[in-house]
């Protein structure tokens, strides 16, 4: 249902020198955890799954007070991408219930809802983790735009404080494959790939999305430890 979220989601203007995103599957060692310790000794004997990686700058197309709902195409076109988003404790790697998970992205021209003169809220949303930490969107594979590697930008909220500001990443290969469709192939080739986009370069590598097939779309999945606090 489109509605904003009942309490108010504040920016913190210092984040976490480490928020995290951890890359992969969604199972998490909990157990392991408990019996090798938590939070640094635990990530360090490898018992705890959720390494944690830098935060990543917020970009210049934030948008507040964002729709609670899972679909945020509006309708625009694109290969269909369901994300299946996961928030942990990064010291535990247990699920966390209730986080608020807010993402937005360009369509597949490359075009921001909401700035730059664009009207509409396309490619934004929140979503609250269910009991398994989980947070799912129905959007489109993002296109590019200028100066960019594909990705798409995240924040995770608990409590009213944001406790994890990232951006996540496709592998080259399958952003090729997928430019190949339309609308995609109306536009030229994009100018940055993963490789030479600076953001990707300074821990971007650890916040690659996977990426599966799912009948004419894609599923895209990854899990993200922060700090609670």
């Amino acid at each position: 249902m489109d509605k904003h979220l009942d309490r108010p989601i504040t920016r913190r203007g210092s984040l976490f020198a480490l928020g995290g995103l951890a890359a992969g599957a969604l199972g998490w060692k909990a157990d392991a955890a408990h019996s090798a310790g938590n939070g640094p000794a635990g990530v360090a004997s490898g018992a705890i799954s959720c390494v944690l990686t830098p935060e990543m700058t917020e970009g210049p197309y934030y948008v507040s007070g964002e729709k609670v709902r899972r679909n945020i195409t509006e309708g625009r076109p694109g290969a269909s991408l369901g994300l299946a988003l996961t928030v942990a404790d990064a010291s535990t790697c247990k699920p966390i219930k209730g986080a608020a998970v807010d993402i937005w992205h360009c369509d597949a021209l490359g075009v921001y809802s909401g700035v730059q003169g664009n009207t509409g809220t396309f490619m934004r949303g929140v979503q609250r983790t269910d009991a398994s930490g989980l947070a799912h969107f129905a959007t489109v594979y993002p296109g590019w735009y200028t100066g960019r590697a594909v990705h798409i930008h995240v924040k995770v909220h608990i409590g009213g404080n944001v406790v994890h500001t990232g951006q996540f990443f496709f592998d080259d290969a399958l952003t090729d494959a997928v430019y190949t469709r339309a609308p995609y192939n109306t536009r030229g080739a994009r100018d940055i790939r993963d490789s030479s986009d600076s953001i990707y370069r300074n821990g971007g590598s650890k916040s690659l999305l996977s990426v599966k097939k799912s009948g004419s779309g894609y599923l895209g999945s990854i899990t993200m430890g922060v700090h609670r606090s």
